[in-house]
């Protein structure tokens, strides 16, 4: 068995002490290849340099969270499009809306977010995207581009299922975390995931967020890794009426086609 996590924020300081022992516990969870989200300027570059030390292991996005869109400016376009040309960089983002925080005023996010839809579209790569709070303006903005884009992810899908719909409306890709595992808020996912076609779902941790609350026994901290994509992956199948090893192949096959990764070699 092989699982894909096309999202984990390994650059977080909660790894530094630790990493090579992180990377090491994936593996022997079955977890193959990981991508490192980019979701600032320094974020972005770090993941960059984590996915060159662990070729074909580790890959990056390159993008700005909507958290950071008023650190957005032209040297940071610049540098993202710098970035876009990595081989190692599979993606732009982490880029979207988020009005649940709004760190960054609203017109900035929106004006964050269409440069780098921009940038993915005159690149011809994927976007990997967040949206929370904000689905009317980042359906309507996505909608503008779809049509220019190769393929788009809605990361860490928490939604309804009226947006998950509007979404695969228009061709795009789910990521589902371990939200799905949360008893207070995501009891509504388990409802609709079987609903998600193969060849448009995908798995990812999200880490260091979101520990999965069903995990057992519980780990001594509160750090989610990699290494629990496997739990995860395992409660995605039974909600979906599928097996184990079915909700990873189909998955994996998905990540590596959407971000066009060749299998690691043995």
């Amino acid at each position: 068995m092989e699982l894909i996590d096309i999202g984990a924020n390994l650059t977080h300081e909660s790894f530094a002490h630790d990493f090579d022992a992180v990377l090491e516990r994936a593996r022997t969870h079955d977890v193959a290849q990981i991508m490192v989200t980019g979701a600032s300027r320094e974020g972005s570059e770090q993941a960059l340099a984590l996915a060159k030390t662990h070729p074909g292991r580790l890959f990056a996005t390159a993008g700005v969270h909507p958290h950071h869109a008023v650190e957005y400016d032209a040297d940071t376009d610049a540098l993202l499009r710098r970035l876009a040309d990595e081989a190692e960089v599979k993606a732009v983002g982490e880029t979207g809306l988020d009005y649940h925080r709004n760190y960054s005023p609203r017109g900035v996010q929106l004006e964050a977010f269409e440069k780098q839809l921009t940038i993915a579209a005159e690149r011809g790569m994927p976007v990997f995207l967040h949206q929370r709070d904000a689905h009317a303006d980042f359906l309507a903005l996505l909608k503008s581009f779809r049509d220019a884009l190769p393929a788009a992810v809605v990361h860490c899908f928490t939604d309804t299922r009226e947006a998950l719909f509007d979404y695969l409306d228009l061709d795009c890709h789910i990521g589902i975390t371990g939200w799905l595992c949360d008893e207070r808020r995501g009891t509504h996912l388990r409802e609709f995931v079987r609903e998600i076609p193969e060849g448009r779902l995908m798995i990812e941790t999200d880490a260091p967020y979101l520990l999965p609350r069903t995990v057992r026994p519980k780990p001594d901290h509160r750090r989610n890794e990699p290494m629990f994509l496997k739990h995860i992956c395992e409660e995605l199948a039974r909600d979906r009426g599928e097996t184990l090893e079915q909700t990873a192949a189909h998955t994996t096959d998905t990540a590596r086609a959407f971000f066009g990764l060749e299998a690691p070699a043995s």
